[in-house]
C-alpha cells in the first residue's frame, strides 16, 4: 500500500477535512467552554498517543474559533465543521489567512516528508503573524506534532510562545510530551486525550469506510491497535497483522528456518514505498522489547531487564545511523532481527 499523499495513510481523511471525531467529548466541551469564557490559554498542548484524533480535534477547534470570532457569542459546544462554509473550505484547501499548519515539509527531491520540522518552517509563523498583525482576527498556529521540531525549530517556537501576539492561539500536538523542551511545556495548558475505546475505534473506522466485520480479525485489530485509528489502518491496510505474525514466527523459530523467515520479512520491509510499514515494524519492535524488559523486572530478573533495555537502546542507535547514512535497509533489518532473536 502507498500513502494518498505524504503524511496521510491510505484509508484516512486529512484532519483539515475530517468532520468525524469520536471519543473526545470531554475535551471538546472543555475547549468550547474555555473559549466562550474569554479566558482561554494562548497555547494548548494536546497530548496523547498517535492516531487518536489530536489533529482532528485541533482543526475542529480552530474552525470553531474562526467561525465565531467573538468568544462571548460562540456556542458552548463544538459542532462538526460545515464543509460548505467559507471557513471550512479555506481551512480544507490550506488557503485560510488566519490558520497556519506547521508539520514536516516535503522534500522536493524525493517527494517524501522530511525527518523534522525545521527552523525554516517556524519562520513561516513569524511571517504569518507579521502579515496579519493589523487585521484584528484570530490567528491560529497548529504544530503537528511538536515532537518533530528539531532543536533550532523548538527554540524558535519557544521565543514566540514567550511573547505571543495579540489574539494568537497555538495548538501544540504531541505524542510524547515528555520529550518536548520543558520550557515549551511550561508555556502551554496541557489537554490530555486518552486512547479510543473499542466502541469509539469501531465508529472511527466505520466513518473512514473501513468497518471491522467481526470475528477473529476484529479482535486482533482491537487488541493490537491500542485505541489508535492510525495503528488500526496500518494493521488493516498495510499488512500490519501479517508483519507481526512473521516477526513472532522468527522469535519462535531457530536455525535455517529462522534465517529464511528473517529474509522474507526483511524483503517486505525494505521494499520500495514501504516506509509506513517499516515504521510500524520499528514501533512494534520497540513495544516488544519494552514489554520484555518490564516482564523480566517484575520477575525480579534485573540483570535481564537491564540487558533488554540496553539492547533496545542499541537498536535505536543502529536505526538512527542507518537512516542518517542511508544504509541498505534490508541489511539493517536483518541485523536488528538477529540482535532480537539472539
Amino acid at each position: 500500500m502507498t500513502e494518498q499523499h505524504p503524511g496521510v495513510l491510505d484509508g484516512a481523511i486529512p484532519p483539515q477535512t475530517n468532520t468525524h471525531l469520536f471519543g473526545h467529548e470531554a475535551a471538546e466541551a472543555f475547549l468550547a467552554r474555555s473559549y466562550k469564557s474569554g479566558k482561554s490559554h494562548h497555547a494548548i498542548l494536546i497530548e496523547g498517543p498517535e492516531g487518536i484524533g489530536k489533529a482532528t480535534l485541533a482543526f475542529r477547534f480552530a474552525n470553531h474559533v474562526l467561525s465565531h470570532p467573538d468568544p462571548a457569542k460562540a456556542p458552548d459546544h463544538l459542532t462538526a465543521p460545515d464543509p460548505h462554509s467559507a471557513v471550512s473550505r479555506q481551512i480544507a484547501s490550506g488557503a485560510s489567512h488566519n490558520l497556519l499548519h506547521l508539520s514536516r515539509p516535503v522534500d522536493e527531491k524525493t517527494g517524501k516528508m522530511k525527518s523534522a520540522i525545521t527552523v525554516d518552517e517556524v519562520r513561516r509563523a513569524g511571517h504569518f503573524f507579521s502579515q496579519t498583525s493589523g487585521t484584528g482576527n484570530w490567528r491560529i498556529v497548529i504544530i503537528d506534532p511538536a515532537d518533530d521540531l528539531n532543536r533550532n525549530a523548538a527554540n524558535a517556537i519557544l521565543k514566540i510562545l514567550e511573547e505571543p501576539p495579540r489574539r494568537a492561539l497555538f495548538l501544540v500536538l504531541s505524542h510524547a510530551p515528555g520529550k518536548l523542551l520543558p520550557t515549551i511545556r511550561s508555556r502551554c495548558l496541557p489537554l490530555k486525550l486518552a486512547p479510543l475505546s473499542d466502541a469509539d475505534l469501531r465508529q472511527s473506522l466505520a466513518a473512514l469506510g473501513s468497518p471491522l466485520d467481526g470475528g477473529r480479525t476484529e479482535e486482533e485489530v482491537l487488541r493490537l491497535a491500542n485505541g489508535s485509528v492510525s495503528q488500526a489502518l496500518k494493521l488493516l491496510n498495510y499488512g500490519g497483522t501479517e508483519i507481526i505474525a512473521a516477526f513472532e514466527e522468527i522469535l519462535s523459530a531457530s536455525g535455517p528456518a529462522a534465517r529464511r523467515a528473517m529474509h522474507r520479512l526483511a524483503d517486505v520491509l525494505s521494499g520500495k514505498d514501504n516506509d509506513v510499514i517499516f515504521g510500524f515494524f520499528l514501533e512494534h519492535l520497540g513495544d516488544v522489547l519494552a514489554e520484555r524488559a518490564r516482564a523480566l523486572a517484575l520477575q525480579g530478573d534485573l540483570f535481564g531487564a537491564d540487558k533488554t533495555a540496553r539492547l533496545a537502546s542499541e537498536i535505536n542507535e543502529k536505526i538512527t545511523v542507518s537512516q542518517a547514512y542511508n544504509l541498505d535497509r534490508k541489511q539493517t533489518i536483518l541485523n536488528l532481527l538477529e540482535d532480537v532473536s539472539a
